[in-house]
């Protein structure tokens, strides 16, 4: 009786095995189908645009809680642009997604960084992360590097004043106002000190050079003594910006 039972019980094995192994195949395709429908065309977009994104990368992405579609636009960004992508040394998938999950703008750092990139401005990946985190508006900060912006000292909007006042030594007052042309310096743009501090500064150094002029014609004939003599105090140092000149 037993011996009559084994074949029946062999085929009864081989049978569950089989319907086993058809079930694995079918929950794998499956699984395989679902993931070509979610990131099958983003996958393929990157592929495409040699932004080197694998998928187990996007799968991974979905339960970091990262954007693939933001992670994978900024890669195609950076390789269009000619920027340095690899996985070892270059702005990697994994430094996007912590840059992401740090509450960083990813996108906005790789346009100033390709704004950069163009203009010749030595700027990488993990300095223009740094920028942004710190609460700087990155891409303005090349954008001034490149094309000085003018401030006005005093500037009415903050202080209300138009004009500042200043005494020569004979007793006359002037009433002055100027236009200083800052760059950004992007070395010390985490920490430096910002517009009001330059402002301030460029105010009480015109104050001090009017108050040391002998009388106020002599400000008024050559008022760009004045201004290379503000210059060359330095007022810029430890500040986020660089004078280049100040008209009066």
């Amino acid at each position: 009786m037993f011996e009559a039972m084994t074949p029946l019980f062999a085929a009864n094995v081989g049978f569950t095995l089989l319907v086993g192994g058809l079930v694995a195949v079918g929950l794998f395709a499956l699984l395989t189908l679902a993931i070509l429908l979610k990131f099958g065309a983003i996958w393929f977009q990157a592929y495409m645009s040699g932004a080197d994104v694998s998928v187990m990368s996007l799968i991974g992405m979905s339960f970091r809680q990262v954007k693939p579609m933001v992670i994978v636009t900024a890669k195609i960004m950076g390789s269009q642009a000619g920027l340095n992508i690899d996985r070892e040394l270059g702005m990697s998938t994994a430094r996007l997604e912590a840059h992401f999950l740090a509450g960083g703008d990813v996108m906005h750092v790789l346009r100033a960084i390709i704004a950069a990139h163009r203009a010749g401005i030595e700027l990488d990946f993990d300095r223009a992360a740094a920028i942004d985190l710190a609460g700087r508006d990155v891409l303005d900060a090349v954008r001034t590097s490149v094309s000085p912006k003018v401030i006005d000292c005093p500037e009415p909007q903050r202080s209300g004043k138009t004009t500042l006042s200043a005494v020569a030594k004979n007793g006359v007052e002037l009433r002055v106002r100027a236009r200083v042309t800052v760059r950004t310096n992007l070395d010390q743009l985490i920490g430096g000190a910002t517009e009001e501090t330059i402002i301030a500064r460029v105010g009480q150094g015109i104050v001090t050079a009017i108050g040391a002029a002998r009388t106020h014609m002599e400000v008024m004939e050559m008022p760009d003594r004045i201004s290379r003599g503000v210059l060359n105090r330095g007022l810029d140092a430890n500040t986020a910006f660089e004078i280049v000149s100040i008209d009066i």
